[in-house]
């Protein structure tokens, strides 16, 4: 009986670690295509610096105005 739990666990032990190194081995292969593109992700940060600073310096006099209109309004409530 013993030997019978023994071969039993040795068997799902030895399954378990099958499984593991192919996870390992499946993580290796994704790292390894997924590193991307570095001067890419360069290319679209800066150009989404630029855009944001071009649309913020549209809009930044007209969002001062509403600002400054809305403390305005809300000194006068008391």
């Amino acid at each position: 009986m013993k030997d019978k739990y023994l071969s039993q666990t040795v068997k799902i032990h030895l399954a378990i670690q099958s499984k593991i190194k192919n996870q390992i081995q499946n993580n290796r292969l994704l790292n390894r295509s997924s590193r991307g593109d570095v001067p890419g992700w360069v290319l679209v940060v800066l150009m989404t610096t630029a855009l944001v600073t071009g649309i913020w310096s549209i809009a930044a006099p007209k969002l001062t105005t509403i600002l400054r209109n809305s403390l305005d309004a809300m000194g006068g409530i008391k």
